[in-house]
């Protein structure tokens, strides 16, 4: 238990440090956005210092801990650089939308207490599966296995759909549809969103389940809060509400699943969350 407590400690002190830097970032730029970059990182230095804790208390199974810092490691390093390069300069409407006006208006206040604290209590409670599965024993080794495959799956889609759209932002509007809907996103409006579930309900299988049932049900509530924030909080849901001024954007709503992989309908009936 007190590996587990230092643990936490360590990871709350890491998420805390993170999103102080970023808000001090965020000021100064005057763009709140910066903290999608700060994200992954955040969430890598979690899953680090979570395996070093483990290593230097001699507690858990040290291999599994690497395992899952290197997972969220690529995930979120990835991420970051990805959300960095195509950064606009301008601020996202998402968040101009959830602050109630542009960073200058609100003042750093508002945007502490409606994004970075958010931001920090969301890392802290992700990295769950990996704070505790760094400091306790694997009981089913296999669970790690099939955590691993469900995390490709995720990243597959994730970068494929990021590396989808990025080329047809590229592609001059003349020369592109109004709204892209060929490869994953034919199948799925978010392929990126719906990835990024998968990276950490694969997470969860090998660094919660695999621990056993009790480390398992303490921390399922990570990836279920992880697939809310993508799908009803800060991701599509909220993007969706600019994206759908557009007529093109409504009619391809009409046709394709909001979140999870279904093939497109041919009905106008609005969408769900999993078909």
């Amino acid at each position: 238990m007190t590996a587990v407590l230092v643990s936490l400690a360590c990871v709350a002190l890491v998420a805390i440090a993170a999103m102080t830097v970023t808000a001090l970032v965020a000021r100064r730029r005057g763009r709140v956005v910066v903290v999608d970059v700060a994200w992954g990182a955040a969430l890598t230095l979690a899953a680090v210092a979570a395996a070093v804790v483990g290593a230097a208390l001699a507690e858990g199974t040290p291999w599994r801990a690497w395992v899952l810092a290197a997972a969220v490691g690529v995930w979120g390093l990835r991420l970051s650089w990805h959300i960095h390069r195509r950064d606009t300069g301008r601020e996202d409407p998402r968040y101009e939308l959830l602050l109630g006006g542009p960073l200058g208006d609100v003042g750093l206040g508002v945007a502490v207490r409606k994004v970075f604290a958010v931001q920090g209590a969301a890392v802290c409670l992700v990295a769950l599966p990996v704070t505790i599965g760094a400091v306790v024993d694997v009981e089913w080794t296999w669970l790690v296995a099939a955590g691993a495959v469900v995390w490709l799956v995720g990243v597959v889609f994730e970068s494929v759909g990021d590396a989808q759209l990025a080329a047809y932002r590229r592609r001059p509007r003349a020369e592109r549809s109004p709204v892209l809907d060929t490869g994953l996103w034919r199948y799925t409006r978010h392929p990126n969103y719906f990835g990024d579930a998968c990276v950490w309900w694969g997470i969860w299988l090998a660094g919660g389940l695999a621990s056993g049932w009790l480390v398992g049900l303490a921390t399922v509530v990570a990836p279920a809060a992880m697939t809310y924030f993508l799908v009803f909080a800060t991701g599509a849901r909220l993007l969706e509400e600019t994206m759908m001024k557009r007529p093109a954007y409504r009619d391809y709503a009409q046709r394709t699943s909001m979140f999870l992989p279904w093939p497109p309908r041919r009905s106008t009936t609005p969408p769900t969350l999993g078909a």
